[in-house]
């Protein structure tokens, strides 16, 4: 599985709408994408205008694919202005849980 945890700063004042928005993002991904078993959107506890974004997708065509989805489109368009820098990004493979692990969350894949 491949993984990304994104770390975006919010200019202040915007964070409310940013987060309705990832939230928004992040159902239609789970909701709406077979290769993607997670999406986290974290507030960070230390500053108030960061987020952290954690997910897992089946593989690399996976992100891809959430790139030219129309709630990832919409979160871009929407959000876009509001980033204070640019995001960091960091890219992983998943060892815990397995791939068979993560399948198993979205059983009907399997089938």
């Amino acid at each position: 599985m491949f993984a990304i945890f994104i770390s975006i700063r919010v200019k202040p004042g915007h964070m409310d709408r940013f987060l309705e928005a990832s939230l928004d993002d992040a159902r239609g991904s789970i909701e709406n994408e077979p290769g993607c078993y997670r999406f986290d959107v974290l507030r960070d506890d230390s500053n108030p205008n960061l987020v952290h974004l954690y997910e897992v997708y089946q593989d690399r065509q996976a992100i891809d694919k959430h790139r030219t989805m129309p709630h990832y489109l919409k979160w871009r368009a929407t959000v876009g202005e509001w980033f204070d820098g640019d995001a960091e990004r960091i890219e992983s493979t998943t060892v815990f849980p397995s791939d068979l692990g993560w399948r198993g969350q979205k059983p009907h894949l399997s089938e």
